[in-house]
């Protein structure tokens, strides 16, 4: 299993970068511009519109103006990827926020039809590592406990997160339980919300086990000392969330990275397209970004235009396959 969690996870390792030039001079900036978060307020998409779109692009006069953010909640992502391909499909002022959920999704068929070519994948600014989290009153004060409590009574160990049932955040406990010993993985009761904040507040409140979500949904809670990180599923600590421990230290050998990055609508011409790609990667490099990217514990990671086209796509085939070897898919 690691060797094709590694292939899906970490394949940007294979995968060169495009070199792209800034805009040009005599290319007129997009006025009006729009960044689509397909969730609620309060999780990864909407940061991603919200922080490295609508403020870094503004603060770096990437943008006319400003960038209106909307929230687009549904179908785990489908309700804003159909928006955009049936209503917005040749919206040039149009970003839409995407990760490695949206790949699952499109893996798995969530979104019906609708596959990688119905859009123009932009580029990869971050990876967002996963986090195992309880409340800060939880009994389970290590992972270990929680496996116990799984292998034991898992039908009574709810577990919550931002993707529907089958998708991103549902996948990584999956892998933990499974790396685990699990044997019954459809035995786990995954509980799934539409956004990462509604989903933290029911381990808050003490009505759910654990969360699985990434590093920048949960770091404002865990800065505030509202939840205990049970595990990291990234390969070495990440700075912004203390001295919390890997999986991998704690003997399970699980890693599971969720990029965040933007695509477009399909039917878009190609210098608005090239435009976007230049923009994105205009704010993946800049210092200011990398001190908000540092800050919110999301791993350097970048991919533009083709190079991250192909990225998506491999991406895509590798979840399907992982999805029929975890018996989410057929």
């Amino acid at each position: 299993m690691r060797k094709v969690f590694v292939l899906l996870l970490l394949v940007v390792g294979f995968i060169g970068l495009i070199v792209i030039s800034p805009a040009s001079a005599d290319v007129k900036k997009p006025s009006g511009c729009e960044c689509l978060a397909p969730a609620g307020a309060g999780g990864g998409w909407d940061f991603t519109c919200r922080v490295p779109a609508a403020q870094m692009m503004q603060k770096l006069d990437l943008i006319d103006g400003s960038m209106k953010v909307v929230n687009m909640s549904g179908s785990g992502g489908g309700k804003a990827f159909s928006h955009v391909v049936n209503t917005r499909n040749n919206d040039e002022n149009l970003i839409v926020a995407a990760s490695a959920a949206t790949a699952t999704r499109l893996a798995q068929k969530v979104f019906g039809d609708y596959k990688a070519d119905d859009v123009r994948w932009v580029g990869a600014l971050g990876m967002d590592y996963g986090v195992i989290v309880v409340g800060k009153d939880s009994p389970y004060k290590t992972l270990d406990d929680l496996v116990a409590q799984l292998k034991s009574n898992p039908k009574k160990t709810p577990i919550v997160g931002a993707s529907s049932v089958g998708g991103w955040d549902h996948i990584k406990a999956l892998l933990v339980a499974k790396e685990a010993g699990v044997k019954n993985l459809r035995s786990i009761n995954y509980i799934p919300f539409d956004n990462g904040g509604k989903a933290m507040l029911e381990v808050i409140g003490g009505r759910a086990a654990a969360f699985t979500g990434d590093a920048s949904e949960i770091i404002g809670q865990f800065q505030a000392g509202k939840v205990r990180i049970l595990a990291v599923l990234s390969e070495d600590k990440i700075p912004a969330l203390g001295d919390a421990k890997t999986a991998k230290e704690q003997g399970y050998d699980v890693i599971g990275g969720n990029w965040r990055a933007f695509y477009a609508p399909a039917g878009i011409s190609d210098d608005a397209y090239n435009y976007w790609v230049s923009a994105v990667k205009a704010v993946a490099m800049s210092p200011e970004w990398t001190e908000i990217r540092e800050k919110n514990g999301l791993a350097e990671f970048t991919s533009f235009g083709k190079d991250f086209d192909a990225f998506v796509r491999n991406q895509i085939e590798n979840v399907a396959t992982i999805s029929r070897e975890l018996n989410i898919i057929k």
